[in-house]
């Protein structure tokens, strides 16, 4: 994998009320075991702030915070859907739900390193704990049916 790998990208949530536009890098996909992490599930790439920018639906988002209160996590008020979140780890830094972006998906990595969020890197902890590995069956190409 590169170093890096920027792209201009764009995106929204499940219901579209909320979309973006971004300059993310492939390279940075990553997941992360912290308790939220864990329950949502989701992938993310970096975007630095200035190279996101939310293009409709502002209104629509929703901030959760928990813990520190230091990670912003936005969601669509509507649909649900995790859209974004200004990183605890570096707050110069929005993480981007890799299942928002148009034409890519979290399935699109064979491999996604997990980031410890359990034991945060301010906190002293931090780092690579493990990797996911998707591989695709020979069923794996059908259209989903939901």
């Amino acid at each position: 994998m590169p170093e890096t790998d920027f792209r201009d990208v764009t995106g929204a949530c499940h219901c579209g009320g909320v979309g973006f536009v971004a300059k993310v890098d492939l390279a940075s996909a990553r997941r992360c075991n912290c308790s939220l992490c864990r329950m949502r599930g989701a992938v993310a790439l970096s975007a630095d702030l200035a190279d996101f920018t939310v293009t409709r639906g502002e209104g629509l988002l929703t901030l959760y915070t928990f813990n520190t209160g230091a990670a912003k996590h936005y969601f669509c008020s509507k649909c649900g859907i995790y859209t974004h979140h200004q990183r605890r780890s570096n707050p110069h830094q929005f993480g981007v739900n890799v299942a928002c972006i148009d034409g890519m998906s979290p399935f699109d990595f064979a491999e996604i390193a997990v980031m410890d969020g359990v034991l945060h890197p301010n906190d002293g902890g931090g780092g690579i704990v493990g990797m996911l590995r998707y591989t695709p069956t020979q069923s794996a190409g059908r259209e989903p049916t939901n």
